[in-house]
């Protein structure tokens, strides 16, 4: 194949390499960029393309590349190291310590609020934060799995009931804890 053959081939395919290009970049001068780029490197590399073979997924494959590395390179551009000592928290205000005792007596009031469930709702309830799905609790406990929907509905419901003054601790209205 002759260069000027080569080249006829390669501008055939320019329209849809553009679109193609814009869908990566999703921006005109961008997708300029890529399609020279790409074309830039066709020409470079023509003697690397066997004749009879399919150019345009030849040169789909070089425009993709393309946008990879130049992607990667983009990030790694913008990517910032930070090699400073972490000195700062010498004086910082903020304790170091994180207190864990406020957060005891949440679960404990929880457990003790799931434990004062009557047990159709907290086995189901239980079963699903543990991560069963429905369908899953359904055949364990041999119920329907509308059963097992409703039963943990209620669950909740009642939960959030009686642990309502979390909710307006941790700043939840009470239309926000409704719709949790």
């Amino acid at each position: 194949m002759t260069a000027i053959e080569f080249k006829r081939m390669v501008e055939r395919e320019a329209k849809p390499l553009r679109q193609y290009a814009y869908q990566l970049t999703r921006n005109v001068e961008d997708t300029n960029d890529l399609v020279q780029e790409t074309m830039l490197k066709a020409f470079t590399y023509q003697d690397k393309f066997e004749s009879g073979t399919n150019l345009k997924g030849w040169l789909y494959t070089i425009m993709k590349n393309t946008f990879i590395n130049n992607y990667r390179r983009m990030v790694k551009r913008n990517t910032f190291i930070d090699q400073t000592d972490n000195d700062f928290y010498l004086d910082s205000v903020a304790p170091l310590v994180k207190n864990d005792g406020e957060q005891k007596f949440v679960r404990t009031d929880i457990e003790s609020a799931i434990s004062k469930l009557p047990m159709s709702l907290s086995k189901p309830f239980t079963m699903n934060v543990k991560g069963f799905k429905y369908h899953e609790i359904a055949e364990i406990l041999r119920i329907p799995i509308g059963t097992v929907k409703t039963r943990i509905f209620v669950a909740r419901r009642q939960l959030r009931n009686s642990l309502s003054m979390y909710g307006k601790m941790y700043g939840y209205s009470n239309s926000e804890m409704e719709a949790a």
